[in-house]
Order: structure tokens, then sequence, then C-alpha cells
């Protein structure tokens, strides 16, 4: 999903999308912030709306576009988070600014119909469809089908919002209360949708539109870095000659430097007076909290020097998790059905093509009576008997 939000032109930059496995405040608390939720669910036609339909003036600030395509769904939720994402780490890239502000003052069925038009938009998306060699013809599903549907779940200013483009427009779902996570809002409401379905149903999923992490991560790691340098030494210390840090490097360590601070001190001093004219542009560089190695200020170098490992430790872990997407992507993309068909040709040269198709046809045989049999047990408890 990063690398198709990328592949539009001048790409989106500084969001991921990352999978949710449970709905519990642990699931959520290394992913922080947030921007949106992604939920796929086994559509009913007789659900009903579970919030009221925004028709006033909020509608000039929320972007939301009917769904006019049916295999696009996921692709529109996605977008639907982000077109009305408002956070400065994540660039929306030319393609979905322009698309964006063209579509501004149209109303949903118009921009349901702008969306579906797009050449970027539909290229990138049809570039992650499955390859085939076939057509078949389209048909409705049936009653018995699943069919499965993306809803997008966003605060805007203040509310929750439920994006479902085959819905007349975004529902409110309520305010999200000023010292609260709206995440603790969204949780009970998708809680809800999963209960209504039948017992062992897991037919669902749930995605979480969030910052780049790595790019989270290596700001962290700087940010930390950057404190502990301004704790040990103050920022005049880049400033000294290599001969200078020798003779004064035995008088600090990682430790606490108690009755060296007289010494040091009248050094400081002299470094100050030589230096005066550089000090002060150097010392916006750091808090003024740390600025001095002798001010005792409770700084725990071990919790930093761990922390910072942990960091690293998981941004080479996001690192190896991006090399895994790239080789998936790769494989999704590419069309597996020559070599199935060449594969075909040699079991059918060596007979054991039709073996191995009358295996498969009685296996198929099998799984369709079991389905016809729970079809009957399901038509039974429907009718009471």
């Amino acid at each position: 999903m990063l690398v198709m939000l990328s592949g539009l032109q001048a790409g989106v930059k500084g969001v991921q999308v990352e999978e949710i496995w449970s709905l519990d405040e642990d699931s959520f608390a290394t992913l922080k912030p947030v921007h949106g939720l992604i939920f796929l669910f086994k559509w009913q036609q007789e659900e009903q709306p579970s919030g009221s339909v925004v028709q006033d003036n909020r509608l000039d600030k929320i972007f939301f576009a009917k769904q006019m395509i049916n295999n696009a769904c996921a692709t529109q939720a996605i977008l639907s988070v982000l077109l009305n994402t408002k956070q400065q780490d994540i660039q929306l890239g030319s393609t979905l600014t322009e698309f964006r502000e063209f579509t501004q003052t149209f109303d949903a069925h118009m921009k349901g119909l702008a969306l579906s038009n797009s050449d970027t938009i539909r290229n990138v998306h049809n570039s992650f469809a499955r390859q085939t060699l076939f057509e078949f013809d389209k048909q409705q599903p049936s009653e018995d089908d699943d069919v499965f549907h993306f809803v997008g779940y966003i605060p805007i200013e203040g509310r929750l919002y439920e994006l479902d483009g085959l819905k007349d427009g975004p529902l409110d779902l309520g305010p999200v209360p000023p010292s609260s996570d709206w995440l603790s809002v969204v949780q009970p409401v998708i809680q809800r949708r999963i209960q209504k379905y039948s017992e062992g149903e897991i037919h669902f999923n749930l995605m979480a539109i969030v910052s780049d992490r790595k790019m989270v991560m290596e700001k962290k790691i700087t940010k930390l870095q950057k404190e502990m340098e301004c704790y040990f030494w103050p920022p005049l210390w880049d400033t000294g000659s290599s001969q200078m840090k020798e003779k004064l490097m035995p008088w600090l360590s990682w430790n606490k430097v108690s009755l060296r601070i007289s010494v040091l001190h009248a050094v400081i001093q002299l470094l100050v007076l030589f230096l005066e004219g550089k000090l002060s542009e150097l010392i916006l560089q750091c808090p003024s909290a740390q600025l001095s190695p002798f001010q005792d200020s409770g700084m725990d170098t071990s919790s930093h020097e761990e922390e910072l490992a942990q960091l690293r430790a998981s941004l080479e872990t996001e690192e190896n998790k991006r090399a895994r997407w790239r080789i998936e992507n790769i494989r999704r993309k590419h069309n597996y059905l020559p070599l199935i068909v060449n594969m075909m040709k040699i079991l059918a040269e060596e007979g054991k093509l039709l073996p191995i198709y009358h295996t498969a046809r009685e296996k198929a045989k099998v799984r369709h009576e079991k389905a016809k049999e729970k079809n009957k047990d399901k038509d039974k408890e429907k009718s009471g008997v």
C-alpha cells in the first residue's frame, strides 16, 4: 500500500498503512499518531447507518465522494482519509493536491465521477490488480456470494465521521471530547459492527493510516542524539581545536563531574571570552536546561542509551519490512499465467494432467456438497425449524 501511494505522480509522502490485529490500546500505542482507520467487512444490504448523514455546511470541509466503481472501494477509502487529513507531516503530492482543489466545489456524485475518471489514480490502482490473460463476463454477485466493502473513519474538527462511498454522505458518529484520543471513540463503533456478524465470522480487517514509521523513528533518533550531545558538552565544544579536546577529554566522563567542576569552570570562562562572538548563536542550538554538563539536570543517561538502542532496532525492523513489501509487490504485479500454462502443457505431454484434473474435480464436488449442506442448515435456522 505504501508503494501504491508513492506511485502517484509526485506521490504521497510521510504516511503508510499498517494492519491492525486487535482493537486494544496496545495495538495502536506504537503507531501513533493514527490519522484514520480503514475497515473491511462483509457488506449486508439491509444494514442500517451507524450515524446521521451530514447535510449541512460541514460538507464544505469534508471530502466525500460517492463510489462509482465496484472494485475500487479500498483505494477510495484510503484516498478519502488522505484527502481529509491536515497533518503537517503528510505531503499529498501534486496529483492529490490538485485533485482536491479541482473537486472542492463538487457534490459527492461529481467527486465520485472525477475520482473514477482520474487517469493517474486509475493507472496506479490497476497496476496492483491481479494479472490475468483471460476475460470473463462480469456478473453481479448472487445472494449467496460474500460481498466485502471498505469504509474509512477519521476525526475532523472534534467529531468522528464514517466515510462510506455507498452512503449519501459522510456519517456523523458523534463528538470526540477535547481531552480524549479519537481512537477511544471509534473503537466501540467498530466493535459493535463486528459483533453484528454471526458467530465464527472472521471476514473483517482493520488498517490504520499512520505517519511514516521510518521517518518518525529517524526524527526521534536525531532528537535524542542532540539532547545527549547538548547535555554532555555545550555547543562551543564543536568550535574547539582537536588539541583542546584532547586536553579536556580526561576531565569529562559519562559520570557526574563533582570535584572537577571548579577547574573546568575556569576553563569554560576562558573559552567564553575567546568565543564570545559566536557563543550566543551556538547556545540557541540546545535547550537552556541542557547547555552545561555541570548542571545536574537529573538526566538519566542509561535510559536514553536504552531508548536509542530500541529505536535503532525498530528502525532496522521497519527497513526489513519494507524490503519484504517490495518483493511482495513485485510478485503481486507479475503475471504467472504463462508459467502455469506451460506447466500444464508439460504435464499433458507426460500423461499426468488428466489424473490431476480428475482428482481435483472430485475434491471440488466434495466441497460443493458441504457448502450445500451448510446453506440448508442456515435456511433451517432462519425458518426456526
